[in-house]
């Protein structure tokens, strides 16, 4: 069962179809419940609670959609890695399926890499035969844009993070580079700008590029000057309030991977 909880990468959801349904002829049941999540965490700013709120929301929508299909779904299968549990555990932040499931869940829980870190899973996955787009393919935390989409979450800013992400990850694909993890963030606040030849508060966005083995900690990337520049020039000619645009130069552990 894949849930769309509307906090998806650009094309996510297809490429998530795509290999389950059309690749491995999975008994895929896709539910599209972006509605429903985008109305939740309204004017919740704080990380963590808006973590919660996600997380906990996944799970409702997980329940009432297995009910539809009765005696087919017995487990809630997650992500789980080892880095998961150390992050919540030191307090650096609580991960939605690090203790946050609730004490009623009407499934078999199953984590079956709980214990590994992120080079390890990859390792898991080629012996089970995924397709090596799926297994390299970057991290991504389980409330989705939501953590990148900086304080209360606004549709028109998940959109523009969206699209400048999407470039983000387009551009460096294009160059050919092997990148652990890149992305885009987008805060909840505006900068003077030129727009038209007139003065504007638009949005930035920030761009993030780390290299890693065990997440424990991450090397920042020296992006090349003139891909930096090409796509700083995309995102502030193609993204509507997006206009300004800066390169994330902290390490991990000084600042986390996620930038909430």
């Amino acid at each position: 069962m894949h849930v769309n909880h509307g906090l998806m990468r650009k094309g996510e959801s297809e490429q998530v179809i795509d290999v389950f349904k059309n690749q491995m002829d999975a008994n895929l049941v896709y539910v599209d419940a972006t509605d429903r999540f985008l109305g939740k965490p309204v004017d919740v700013a704080e990380p963590e609670t808006k973590r919660k709120i996600i997380g906990a929301e996944f799970i409702r929508v997980f329940e009432e959609e297995a009910r539809k299909v009765v005696n087919e779904v017995s487990f809630l299968a997650q992500g789980t890695i080892y880095p998961d549990i150390l992050e919540s555990k030191d307090g650096v932040k609580a991960h939605h399926n690090v203790g946050g499931l609730p004490d009623d869940l009407q499934f078999e829980l199953c984590e079956p890499v709980k214990l590994l870190y992120k080079d390890e899973v990859r390792v898991v996955g080629r012996e089970l035969g995924l397709p090596e787009n799926m297994v390299e393919r970057q991290p991504f935390p389980g409330p989705g844009l939501g953590v990148r989409c900086l304080g209360a979450i606004t549709r028109d800013r998940l959109e523009a993070l969206r699209e400048a992400d999407a470039i983000v990850r387009e551009e460096i694909d294009k160059a050919g580079l092997t990148i652990w993890q890149y992305f885009a963030v987008v805060p909840d606040f505006r900068a003077t700008s030129v727009r038209d030849g007139k003065r504007a508060y638009d949005r930035p966005c920030i761009i993030r590029c780390i290299n890693t083995v065990d997440v424990m900690t991450a090397d920042v990337l020296e992006l090349d000057w003139t891909l930096l520049k090409h796509i700083a020039a995309r995102i502030t000619a193609e993204v509507p309030g997006i206009r300004r645009v800066c390169y994330d130069l902290t390490p991990k552990p000084v600042g986390t991977v996620e930038w909430e």
